[in-house]
């Protein structure tokens, strides 16, 4: 599989949180960078987050409490 994986953000009423995080080249480096950043996240508001594929989802959403 090949293309752009991109998380959305979402608040704890899973409304579209803006900027999201994307355009990464692989799932594991979307992944990678969620790991590194969902502290930060979690601090300004993000709840949860889902992973696409060019725009296609592949999962979520997955809560960001659950990974404290």
């Amino acid at each position: 599989m090949s293309g752009s994986w991109t998380w959305d953000l979402f608040d704890a009423q899973r409304i579209v949180v803006p900027g999201g995080g994307g355009g990464f080249p692989t799932q594991s480096d979307a992944e990678s960078w969620l790991g590194e950043e969902w502290r930060d996240l979690l601090d300004s508001g993000v709840d949860a987050v889902t992973l696409k594929q060019d725009g296609e989802l592949v999962y979520g959403p997955m809560s960001l409490q659950a990974m404290e």
